[in-house]
C-alpha cells in the first residue's frame, strides 16, 4: 500500500499537533443545524489567509465518514486525472486512510482516471483540508483526485462517474472541491470577477461555470475540479448552492491592491 507524508506542514499550517488542533478549533463554528450538502467548495491557501473560510464551510455541513476530495494539480506532474493510491497519508494530527473500496469503484466507473502517487506527492490543495476533517470527523475515509486538465469531456466523465459511485452507497458521502478564487488583482476587481463564477456555482451550473471562467479569464485555480463536482451534484439531485463566506488575503495582510480571494460554498 502507498504512503504519503505531509508536504506542507509547517508552511501552510502548523506542523505541531497541539498548535494545529488549537488553530483549527479557532476556525470551527457551531451552527444551529448542519446543512445536508452533496458537495462543498473550500479554499486551500495558508490557514492565516483562508483557514477561517474552510473552517466555516466544514462546520456548516454534515460531514459523513466517506468523502471524495478534488483539487487542482499545481505541480503539473502526473496524470490528467490522478487518483491517490490506496494507503496512508501521514499528517501531524495522525494517519488518515484512502478509501480503497471507493478507489476501486471510481477506477471502474471512470476510464480516464489513473492511480498516480506522483501528482499528489507535493500537492497542497487537498492536504490542507485534512486537519479540518480530522478534527470534525475523526473516522473519515476518502478518495483524493488531482485534476490537471480543463477538457470538459474529461471533467464530465469524472463527474458522472463520481455520482454513479456515490449514488450506489448505502449512506451519503460528500464531494469536496478545493479552489481559491481570483489571484493577484485588486480586491474590488477580484470581487467583481468572482461574483460571476460564484453565481454559476450557486446555480449548480457546471457548463456555465466552465464558460464563465474561460470567457472572463478568471484565475480560479480549482475551477476544473469544481466543474466535476457540480456535474456529480446535479446527477445526485442538487438544485441550489449557498455562499457561506467570501473574503480575500487583504484581510490578513492589509494589502488590498493585489489579493488572492477565497469563497466557501455548499451545494445542496
Amino acid at each position: 500500500m502507498a504512503s504519503r507524508e505531509a508536504a506542507v506542514a509547517g508552511q501552510f499550517y502548523s506542523g505541531d499537533p497541539g498548535e494545529l488542533r488549537r488553530i483549527v478549533g479557532s476556525y470551527i463554528r457551531s451552527p444551529e443545524q448542519a446543512l445536508e450538502a452533496k458537495g462543498v467548495v473550500v479554499p486551500h491557501a495558508g490557514y492565516m489567509y483562508s483557514g477561517a473560510v474552510a473552517g466555516e464551510v466544514f462546520s456548516a455541513v454534515h460531514l459523513p465518514d466517506r468523502m471524495i476530495l478534488l483539487g487542482p494539480n499545481h505541480s503539473g506532474r502526473g496524470a490528467a486525472l490522478a487518483l491517490s493510491p490506496a494507503g496512508a497519508w501521514h499528517m501531524p494530527l495522525g494517519t488518515v486512510w484512502i478509501d480503497a473500496d471507493m478507489n476501486r469503484s471510481l477506477l471502474s466507473a471512470c476510464s480516464p482516471l489513473r492511480e498516480d502517487a506522483l501528482a499528489h506527492r507535493s500537492e497542497h490543495s487537498l492536504e490542507v483540508q485534512i486537519p479540518f476533517l480530522q478534527v470534525l470527523q475523526p473516522d473519515f475515509r476518502f478518495s483524493a483526485i488531482c485534476v490537471r486538465t480543463v477538457e470538459y469531456a474529461a471533467l464530465e466523465a469524472l463527474g458522472h462517474a463520481m455520482a454513479l459511485v456515490l449514488g450506489a452507497l448505502e449512506k451519503p458521502a460528500l464531494l469536496v472541491a478545493s479552489s481559491d478564487m481570483t489571484h493577484y488583482e485588486s480586491a474590488e476587481d477580484a470581487s467583481r470577477q468572482d461574483q460571476l463564477a460564484i453565481d454559476r456555482v450557486l446555480a449548480v451550473d457546471p457548463k456555465g461555470l466552465y464558460q464563465t471562467v474561460l470567457d472572463n479569464d478568471i484565475s480560479m485555480c480549482g475551477f476544473a475540479p469544481t466543474v466535476a463536482v457540480l456535474i456529480a451534484c446535479l446527477d445526485l439531485g442538487a438544485s441550489s448552492g449557498r455562499l457561506i463566506r467570501y473574503t480575500n488575503s487583504g484581510t490578513a495582510s492589509g494589502d488590498y491592491s493585489r489579493v488572492v480571494a477565497y469563497a466557501g460554498m455548499a451545494i445542496l
